[in-house]
């Protein structure tokens, strides 16, 4: 699944170490948000879930798909879709894929953060992974040692990023904040867990989101996974309408994330955000599930906004991209080339300059 491809007149290719050398990007943020189906990006509330059994949530319905999504996802309609690019509209024939066989959520993140799918992975057990992460290789490069860090809202993270082989620190599931740590995180870390959370091993968002922020300021990461949850526990429990509001607080939190960004003078015009998810979800009445026996849930998309990328918003040519690609394309934007002990998916030079 390497090598050049063509979507209309973007070229999916290799990004060569001339172009590396003239980005403007020194900081990359990796943002996940579990679960989240296409269907919604592009379409906003679907029209089959969402007057269901009383699900219908104010403010996320109109007769058209794009003021659907609009209303779902405004920062990402409005911002990433002027300045940045999307993938993944498959209405429009532009297809973003899983290429691990088990299309759950340890395998999906294996993927994203290696850039390659692991057959052996085979269940969401807290089993250190033997692969390393570009997380983990970006720590050992010359000016980002001790610059990379990860906070998740999932329990399973330090064990998938193998926090204590990779040196890469991640504050995950109901986890303390520690060090120099400021009023605010200390507040945070005590709020977490006096918050009844309906979910074993995973915090809200907000907690995660939060306290991220309060590192970014304190730590000035070079690159940072920030990755969400609450959209996949609410699809499990077949809640849409939770679902739908923990997509519209998630993309607030992206857009807050984002203006502090372009007011701080270490990240402001240096910084690119890449967004995706680890996996889909089933079609209609089958969407509170994912894994390889429900179809569609190996569907996925992604999107990439900074100062090294072009604003060719939604890309509606017909093309096909993969979950393996993003690992490289991480790099690419750092201007480092990636490599692994297993063949990796190219950047996607079509989100580069």
């Amino acid at each position: 699944m390497r090598g050049i491809f063509e979507v209309g007149l973007l070229c999916f290719c290799s990004v060569s170490l001339v172009q590396a050398q003239e980005l403007r990007t020194e900081n990359v943020i990796l943002i996940t948000l579990d679960g989240l189906r296409w269907q919604e990006v592009y379409s906003g509330a679907d029209s089959l879930l969402f007057w269901r059994d009383g699900a219908a949530v104010d403010g996320f319905w109109s007769d058209t798909p794009n003021e659907r999504r609009r209303m779902l996802m405004p920062f990402f309609w409005q911002t990433v879709a002027d300045q940045g690019i999307l993938f993944g509209n498959r209405l429009e024939g532009n297809r973003v894929d899983v290429t691990n066989g088990r299309v759950f959520s340890y395998p999906g993140y294996n993927e994203i953060l290696t850039g390659f799918a692991d057959d052996s992975i085979d269940s969401n057990d807290k089993i250190p992974n033997k692969n390393v992460t570009v997380l983990e290789w970006v720590n050992r490069q010359p000016g980002f040692i001790g610059r990379v860090a990860a906070f998740t809202s999932w329990d399973v993270f330090p064990f998938i990023i193998n926090e204590e082989r990779s040196g890469v620190p991640v504050n995950s599931g109901f986890e303390a904040a520690y060090g120099q740590i400021s009023d605010r995180e200390t507040f945070l870390s005590r709020l977490q867990v006096e918050v009844a959370t309906p979910w074993d091993g995973e915090r809200f968002d907000v907690f995660t989101h939060y306290m991220a922020m309060e590192y970014l300021a304190r730590k000035r990461p070079r690159l940072l996974y920030i990755a969400y949850g609450d959209t996949d526990e609410f699809a499990h429990s077949d809640d849409y309408g939770a679902y739908l509001k923990a997509v519209n607080q998630t993309d607030a939190f992206i857009r807050d994330l984002w203006k502090w960004l372009q007011e701080d003078e270490t990240y402001t015009g240096k910084t690119s955000i890449l967004i995706t998810t680890d996996h889909g979800r089933g079609h209609a009445d089958r969407w509170i599930g994912h894994g390889s026996d429900w179809v569609g849930s190996e569907h996925i998309w992604m999107a990439v906004l900074g100062p090294d990328t072009p604003a060719t918003g939604e890309v509606t040519a017909t093309g096909q991209l993969f979950q393996n690609q993003i690992a490289a394309t991480i790099s690419a934007l750092l201007g480092l080339n990636y490599t692994n002990i297993r063949e990796t998916g190219p950047p996607i030079h079509a989100a580069i300059r």
